[in-house]
């Protein structure tokens, strides 16, 4: 399976390049590209800003189709991708977890797509996407329409709901992203709130 990491987003909302807010010493984007390496064989980074990953020494992908947001950033991860399978995730997860991945990636049973369902809504930007799905997002994205959910009407896919973990801490914190400043200190709240390890 390839590990696909998504980081062509504006950032509008924060002003800056949220890959790179640092996290207990690393930047987000660092702590991602590690947890990877544990994971996978391959990792692709799909941006539109290359430079900035030069040195996390990963494949560097860049949009196939333009303007078509992470349903165009998925597409082009999975082209690229030698694999059948990839797990993709955004770059601004800071709490991403190992076990919670490990369990949706022997889980894949058929399906096109694992999609965890947590708090009454998918979480399109933590899920496992076969190649069975390039065809239907080229379609979705030729007709403007970017809404990844309208995918998972278009393939069979595999719905992980909070039911579904041993403990729903784990995925509901590894799904977890920083779109707004708020967020941005909500989630610095919760670390200085946890112990330290070691």
């Amino acid at each position: 399976m390839t590990g696909i990491i998504l980081a062509g987003g504006k950032s509008s909302r924060m002003g800056f390049n949220k890959a790179f807010i640092d996290f207990d010493g690393a930047p987000i984007i660092h702590r991602t590209v590690n947890l990877f390496k544990e994971l996978f064989d391959e990792i692709i980074i799909v941006t539109n800003t290359p430079l900035e990953y030069e040195g996390l020494n990963i494949i560097i992908a860049s949009d196939i189709y333009k303007d078509a947001g992470s349903l165009g950033g998925i597409y082009a991860g999975l082209v690229h991708a030698p694999s059948e399978f990839c797990f993709v995730a955004a770059c601004d997860m800071p709490f991403l977890n190992k076990e919670v991945i490990s369990k949706m990636m022997i889980i894949l049973n058929g399906c096109s797509a694992i999609v965890p369902y947590i708090m009454g809504r998918y979480q399109p930007l933590h899920a496992i996407y076969s190649k069975k799905c390039l065809k239907p997002m080229a379609e979705m994205i030729k007709n403007k329409d970017l809404r990844i959910t309208n995918l998972f009407q278009k393939i069979k896919i595999k719905r992980l709901e909070e039911k579904d973990w041993l403990s729903s801490e784990p995925v509901l914190s590894s799904v977890d992203n920083i779109n707004t400043r708020e967020d941005l200190h909500r989630v610095f709240q919760s670390m200085s709130s946890q112990p330290r390890q070691g």
